[in-house]
């Protein structure tokens, strides 16, 4: 039996979709569904699902990658820039690949790397230092090597890239440095800039005005999270992270944009074609980097193309992805700095809520509601699936001089004398906000969601458990304790006429499938 003859084994209910069997991008697909088409593991068969084969990559932890799958391999863009391709019916390792990184990187959250893109016989993905490398797909070489931004300034890139017809779009990180953010496309063969696209714009161009000053040119708004895609408006979706500094606003006077904000870039030319900027003038660390999914409502009776996120700030958003309207804007977890959301899609502010010397205390806290793991959306139920971390924080104010390379948030969180933070899955459907169904989690800290055709979500916690759930009521079906935790999201994939489950736990990548 070979693996050329995947097509004829499956089901024809597994072959919904063409390259259902593959996961070849890092949301599953241009929109960032993270929803597989495949079946056979099921509400019914769920409980038999047992491991397969684990990968050890010797690494302690860290990984936060989404592997891709294709042409019986899997190819994992692992952390402190550590590559490798597996056989995909043992797991063992067919190249690894490491670039050291530079000594003595200024960094906000480790030297983690969220997956590869793929092109032809390229993959690609970023190096931690701020550089693209497009790699040979058979053996790992380095084919390619682009700086996106010079680490030294406090630069660093950790996002999957994202490829849009013949561009290869990626992201920054850094925004803790005093740094500016932006999107940028690449040609694949060559590895040369073709557009640039400035979340926090330069003096006289618009959007300019909401920074007093010149801080802008300290304006922060990283882009450390893999956008979408609409190939019907030719547009691309990317979240943008927090101001800088992240918690002194006196310094920064203004609303600040593009900085927690989604904004929506013409594919062709890197224009901005529309924004929405979720939490203005942020003090907080709300990043709205968050998935910005591409999904097709039916609300109040009419058909709307959407783009639904769940914001760092605790609000779940339903906005008209043609024009950046908000039609949903409701609370999904506990929220103490604004009453809701206006008509004109502003916050309504509570007064009182910024951090202060002596301390605020504000829900969210400072990782907000959901943060950054993947979310999940499944056409089968309609819901939209993702985690909160249920916890507050005292925010304070400090005042900071710049220093470029050097930590600029100019504050400090933390947690009232006996507070433990928990966590939990949320199902909300994204016409209404409305959520559906909740499962509540030992502590803030868990994996990413991964929606099947089976009636299934899968995820995990920092605790080591993998979950499947039931989609449409959130009951718990099975559970398997990894011995590692978990932050990346799982994939699912076929192979030789099974369905595999796949995810990263601790320094492991491990694969589990029915008997």
């Amino acid at each position: 039996m070979t693996r050329l003859s995947l097509a004829l084994l499956l089901p024809a209910a597994m072959l919904a979709q063409s390259g259902a069997a593959d996961w070849k991008t890092y949301g599953q697909n241009s929109q960032g569904w993270r929803y597989s088409d495949l079946n056979q593991i099921d509400t019914k068969s769920v409980s038999k699902l047992a491991p397969r084969w684990i990968f050890q990559s010797g690494m302690a932890g860290g990984f936060e990658t989404t592997p891709l799958v294709f042409n019986g391999q899997m190819f994992i863009a692992g952390p402190s820039n550590n590559s490798w391709a597996l056989d995909l019916l043992t797991g063992k390792p067919l190249w690894h690949v490491k670039k050291t990184p530079p000594a003595r990187l200024n960094l906000c959250c480790g030297e983690v790397n969220r997956g590869f893109a793929v092109l032809g016989d390229r993959l690609f993905r970023v190096n931690i230092e701020g550089t693209l490398v497009a790699l040979d797909i058979r053996t790992g070489a380095t084919l390619w090597e682009t700086q996106l931004a010079d680490y030294k300034k406090g630069y660093s890139a950790t996002a999957a890239p994202l490829i849009v017809k013949n561009l290869v779009v990626t992201g920054i990180a850094g925004a803790e440095f005093g740094t500016r953010g932006f999107v940028d496309a690449y040609n694949p063969e060559t590895g040369k800039l073709v557009w640039r696209f400035n979340t926090v714009p330069g003096e006289g161009e618009p959007g300019s005005e909401t920074w007093s000053g010149e801080s802008w040119k300290l304006g922060g708004g990283s882009t450390w999270i893999t956008g979408t895609y609409d190939p019907g408006l030719n547009l691309i979706y990317w979240g943008v992270g927090n101001p800088g500094p992240d918690m002194d606003g006196d310094v920064r006077r203004g609303d600040n944009l593009y900085s927690c904000s989604v904004v929506a870039i013409d594919a062709d030319t890197g224009k901005l074609k529309w924004y929405y900027q979720a939490t203005p003038h942020d003090v907080h660390d709300w990043d709205a980097i968050s998935d910005p999914v591409v999904v097709d409502l039916t609300m109040q009776g009419r058909a709307v193309k959407a783009l639904i996120q769940a914001n760092r700030n605790g609000f779940f958003y339903t906005l008209d992805r043609a024009t950046g309207k908000v039609l949903v804007a409701k609370t999904y977890t506990k929220v103490t700095w604004a009453k809701g959301i206006g008509a004109d899609g502003r916050p309504i502010l509570i007064p009182n809520q910024e951090p202060t010397e002596e301390g605020n205390f504000v829900c969210p806290g400072l990782g907000g509601g959901h943060n950054w793991s993947a979310t999940a959306y499944s056409p089968q139920t309609g819901l939209y699936y993702f985690h909160s971390s249920e916890d507050c924080h005292l925010f304070y104010k400090t005042k900071q001089g710049f220093t470029e390379g050097q930590w600029y948030q100019a504050s400090n969180v933390e947690g009232r004398a006996g507070d433990h933070g928990t966590g939990r899955l949320l199902a909300v459907d994204p016409a209404t906000g409305e959520t559906k169904w909740r499962f509540d989690m030992v502590s803030s800290t868990s994996a990413g969601v991964l929606a099947t055709a089976g009636g299934l979500v899968f995820s995990g916690d920092g605790q080591g458990y993998l979950i499947a759930f039931d989609a449409r009521t959130g009951k718990v079906l099975w559970k398997f304790q990894t011995g590692g935790g978990m932050v990346a999201p799982p994939i699912s994939y076929a192979l030789e006429g099974k369905q595999y489950i796949a995810i990263a736990a601790g320094g492991s990548i491990m694969t589990f499938a029915l008997p």
